[in-house]
């Protein structure tokens, strides 16, 4: 089976060269569609690929491979958190336009030592180098502490993360690397973009999409909530009130 892959990578890789001089970049992901269902407990992606050259060979120089799996964007209010006599109370918070729901890096090294960062900024090679968009006029230092405080919240929830030394590479020419989506992962449509890289210099990229979907019950309820809003929190309602009546009830009998 892996032998079969490895052969169609290399047949997809002679079709798609034209006569460019940079090599050619072609990816694969596992799994198109994950299917998020009631016992969805997450899912684990595998992102391979080959690089050759025009000519359909090796790459004549050993080369950097860095994956970049984004989720869909969202708006995200960051709130500051500051003890006032003895209690935790909200105080300064910072809105931001669009943040990615879902980040991972892997790469074959670490990326400071496969590119400056002035090239990982523009490709967004790392969780120091998103580019979130704030909303409103912030200042640096304020922006700065807010996207730190997002970042560590969502590293924390397994939202966030990257792996130097997570892609592996073969014979110069296949690599792969593993990307786990938690269970609280956002659904919709997410974007895996491979870099081959030389001497600093992204020699190639290519983009492969994967999308994320709920599936039975919980897709029944989804597109219910956003289809018939006012019906939907209406039924919410009358049941959480038929529960409690029904809780109340079964303790009296008790």
């Amino acid at each position: 089976m892996k032998r079969a892959a490895h052969a169609l990578l290399l047949a997809l890789a002679f079709i798609t060269l034209t006569a460019q001089r940079d090599p050619v970049l072609v990816p694969a992901v596992s799994q198109s569609r994950i299917e998020v269902r009631q016992d969805f407990t997450g899912a684990e992606l595998l992102l391979y690929g080959a690089i050759l050259d025009p000519q359909g060979r090796r790459a004549a120089e050993p080369y950097d491979i860095v994956v970049v799996l984004k989720g869909p964007t969202e708006p995200v209010l960051v709130r500051e958190k500051q003890r006032w006599f003895g209690i935790w109370v909200n105080a300064d918070s910072t809105a931001f336009r669009s943040a990615p729901s879902f980040f991972a890096v892997a790469s074959s090294r670490p990326v400071g030592q496969i590119v400056d960062e002035r090239t990982a900024a523009i490709y967004e090679l790392g969780l120091d180098f998103m580019q979130l968009s704030p909303s409103g006029v912030i200042q640096p230092q304020e922006q700065a502490r807010f996207t730190t405080g997002l970042v560590d919240l969502r590293v924390l929830a397994g939202l966030y993360k990257e792996d130097p030394g997570g892609v592996t590479l073969s014979e110069d020419v296949l690599y792969q690397a593993r990307i786990a989506l938690p269970s609280n992962v956002v659904t919709g449509r997410y974007t895996a973009e491979t870099f081959a890289i030389q001497r600093g210099r992204v020699i190639a990229s290519a983009i492969a999409d994967v999308e994320v979907s709920k599936e039975g019950f919980e897709r029944l309820v989804a597109d219910r909530a956003q289809d018939a809003g006012l019906a939907y929190g209406v039924a919410v309602v009358l049941l959480a009130l038929l529960f409690g009546w029904a809780a109340g009830r079964l303790f009296a009998l008790i």
